[in-house]
């Protein structure tokens, strides 16, 4: 049953709780947050919010009108597993104080206008999203940028690297090679017991851990499944994901991250997404048609490839998520869809049960802000069976062998952040139907962007020194 502001102020008191911190989550999906002493979160807190500054937020609001509130979510509540002293958190929508409406650029509330939109269409009732996202974990990571030049180094005793590296309590030698990280035992995965941790707290805070394992990467990968939830919750439940991951893995004397390349010539990290819409009770993707989809989940499809392009300004946020997306290698660059083929942007799992039945968006990376990337894909697949967008035959061939003339027939997601922005801005009512995203936010998201862009852009790299330094 879902908690009620008098349920939390009732779990306050039995869990002697000293400390409510206000959670909420900025345009580039970094979590922020506010505490509050107990003695001051009273119900009123639920009924007239909590008033923060929200010029100092990147994206947000300008000084000359910077007052918004926080609003309690009380179904969010649970316990922060990390913390010395007893504290709730809370996760928040970000509301406007003048009209009380909530803020038009927070990515909790547009996550939610979007399952408002998905209701009001009549076309479903809820959508399911189960978000795979990959991690690392290393020893440490040093790095600098400055006028001098610029390094990044990672410590990884785990990575391949290391094997001639003379420990003081010794090198044991289990190692994996690289790209082979995939479901060893330990000792040679070595973070078997920091992931059950990981678990655990994820349990602890009402997330639904079903697997965990180490993945592909040999210096550190992992992932974390969890069980899919509707669109608001799951994207709630990936905020806390993240910070379980890095709480977990810093307590242990190590550090995690999510970026989708980190680690040069070893697999990246990608969050495949699966999606299912449903009405009164049923899976609407479940059908007769090819590995068991119905016309509605084809047509939904059609509306991810139509609009995948715009849609990697949002689900691969970052100029490092261009460096997983390149062809040749495993990356799902290939905007088609398979039964089998996970070379494809959209692959359908094999299930028992019809109600399982899914689609697989394989592009993503966890740098993604959930809540915008769950709400986007939605958007471009309720599209798609609007307007009955076909994605043409499925192509259950390996991609990468495919005759060049097939092969140029196959569009392909962005190759940069840059070309991405540019697809956005080209593309991008689909997004706007029903109020959910609004022209304003996605200007400001796109600028955001285009500083990273032209941070990027002018740093020397060293890759550069080592092509043309001599030149």
């Amino acid at each position: 049953m879902a908690m009620t502001p008098d349920d939390v102020l009732k779990l306050i008191k039995d869990k002697e709780v000293k400390f409510v911190d206000l959670r909420f989550t900025d345009t580039r999906g970094k979590e922020q947050h506010v505490t509050v002493p107990v003695k001051h979160f009273t119900k009123e807190k639920f009924e007239l919010g909590h008033a923060f500054d929200g010029s100092s937020i990147a994206g947000w609001k300008g000084i000359q009108s910077s007052d918004m509130l926080l609003m309690p979510d009380a179904v969010s509540a649970r316990m922060d597993p990390f913390t010395d002293e007893p504290v709730l958190n809370i996760t928040c929508d970000v509301y406007e104080p003048l009209d009380g409406k909530p803020y038009d650029r927070d990515p909790r509330s547009i996550a939610k206008r979007a399952e408002a939109h998905l209701k009001s269409t009549g076309l479903g009732e809820v959508a399911y999203f189960g978000p795979e996202p990959e991690f690392f974990i290393f020893d440490g990571v040093t790095w600098n940028v400055d006028m001098s030049g610029c390094f990044v180094k990672i410590k990884s005793e785990e990575a391949p690297w290391s094997s001639g590296i003379d420990y003081e309590s010794g090198n044991m030698g289990h190692r994996a090679p690289v790209k082979g990280g995939y479901f060893p035992v330990p000792p040679t995965d070595t973070l078997h017991d920091i992931r059950n941790a990981m678990a655990l707290a994820m349990e602890q805070q009402g997330v639904d851990v079903e697997v965990h394992h180490h993945e592909v990467g040999a210096m550190g990968q992992n992932e974390i499944g969890t069980r899919f939830a509707p669109l608001v919750q799951r994207a709630d439940w990936m905020q806390i994901y993240k910070y379980t991951v890095w709480n977990v893995a810093q307590s242990y004397g190590k550090t995690a991250t999510f970026m989708p390349k980190p680690v040069v010539g070893d697999n990246g990290s990608g969050m495949h997404v699966h999606q299912s819409v449903w009405k009164g009770g049923k899976n609407l993707f479940a059908g007769n048609g090819y590995a068991g989809l119905s016309d509605f989940a084809v047509y939904y499809i059609g509306g991810i490839i139509k609009h995948a392009n715009a849609l990697n300004a949002i689900t691969n946020p970052g100029t490092n998520s261009y460096k997983r997306l390149v062809p040749g290698f495993e990356a799902p660059i290939n905007l088609a869809y398979s039964a089998r083929n996970r070379s494809a942007a959209c692959r359908i799992p094999y299930v028992s049960s019809p109600n399982g039945r899914r689609v697989e968006v394989r592009f993503p990376d966890p740098t993604t802000n959930a809540y915008l990337a769950f709400a986007a894909m939605l958007l471009a697949g309720l599209d798609g069976v609007q307007n009955k967008i076909h994605p043409g035959d499925p192509i259950d061939k390996n991609m990468y062998d495919l005759p060049p003339e097939e092969a140029a027939k196959v569009p392909h997601v962005c190759a940069s952040l840059e070309q991405a922005l540019d697809c956005l801005r080209d593309d991008h009512a689909f997004l706007t139907k029903g109020g959910v995203f609004s022209e304003d936010f996605l200007q400001s998201y796109i600028t955001l962007k285009e500083e990273e862009l032209t941070r990027f852009r002018m740093t020397t790299h060293p890759v550069e020194f080592d092509m043309y330094y001599s030149s």
